[in-house]
C-alpha cells in the first residue's frame, strides 16, 4: 500500500471538500471507490501530486443540466473516468444511458479531452492505462528539449531501485518494448540526466542518474 497515497489524497479530498458548491458536495460525498481506483493505479504513479485536478468537476450541458467528471485535469483540459461495467452497461436504463452519451458530447463541446477507463483495465492492466495517459499528454510538449512525463517517470523508477539500470529496468518501468525505451535513455543522456556507468566504452549497457537529475523534475 502507498502510504503517502493515502495521505495524499485524505488531504485533497479534504481541500476539494472545502471548496465546493452544495452540489459537488453531494457528489464528494458519495462512494468515490472507482475514482480511487484511477487515482491510485493511473493518475498518481504519473503525476505524483494532485496539483491542477479537481474531483467531480462540474460543467453545464447546452440547457443548464448539472453534469459532473470524475477527475478533471485543468492544464489540458482532460477529463478521467472509471466506469464500472454492471454500472454502466448491465443495469444502465435507458434514460441514464441517453445521459451519458449527452455527458460525452458536452465534453465535446467544451474542447475537453474524455479518457475513460473500466475498472477491469485499471485492475488488470493499469501499465498499458498508464502508457496511453504519457502518449496523451506527450502531445502537449511545447519544447523539444522539454523533459517529458515518460523521462519524469523513468528518473523516478532509477532512483528507487539505487543501483546502475539496464535497458530491461526501462522496459518494466514503460510497459514499452525495447526501441522506444532504448530512444528514452538516448534522450535522458542527450539532456544529461543519465550517464553510462563506464562512458568510456563504445557500447553501454548500464546507466545512473547524473547528479542533480532528480532535483529537476521536482
Amino acid at each position: 500500500m502507498d502510504t503517502l497515497f493515502e495521505k495524499q489524497f485524505e488531504a485533497f479530498l479534504v481541500e476539494q471538500k472545502s471548496k465546493a458548491s452544495p452540489r459537488r458536495l453531494e457528489m464528494l460525498e458519495r462512494d468515490l471507490t472507482g475514482t480511487v481506483k484511477l487515482l491510485r493505479e493511473v493518475i498518481w504513479p504519473i503525476f505524483r501530486s494532485f496539483d491542477g485536478f479537481e474531483l467531480e468537476y462540474e460543467m453545464k450541458s447546452s440547457n443548464g443540466v448539472s453534469m459532473f467528471i470524475d477527475a478533471f485535469y485543468k492544464p489540458y483540459r482532460i477529463a478521467f473516468e472509471c466506469d464500472g461495467y454492471s454500472a454502466h452497461v448491465e443495469l444502465i436504463t435507458r434514460d441514464r444511458f441517453n445521459f451519458e452519451k449527452s455527458r460525452v458530447r458536452t465534453m465535446l463541446l467544451k474542447g475537453y479531452v474524455y479518457a475513460p477507463f473500466s475498472w477491469d483495465e485499471l485492475d488488470k492492466k493499469s501499465a498499458i492505462c498508464r502508457s496511453y495517459v504519457y502518449e496523451l499528454l506527450g502531445r502537449y510538449s511545447s519544447s523539444g528539449n522539454a523533459i517529458t512525463l515518460y523521462e519524469c517517470e523513468i528518473i523516478r523508477y532509477v532512483a528507487r531501485l539505487n543501483r546502475p539500470f539496464r535497458l530491461k529496468d526501462i522496459c518494466d518501468c514503460l510497459g514499452k518494448k525495447r526501441d522506444f525505451s532504448k530512444r528514452s535513455i538516448t534522450a535522458l543522456i542527450e539532456k544529461q540526466l543519465i550517464q553510462p556507468v563506464r562512458p568510456l566504452k563504445q557500447r553501454n549497457h548500464e546507466y545512473v542518474l547524473c547528479e542533480g537529475a532528480l532535483q529537476q523534475i521536482r
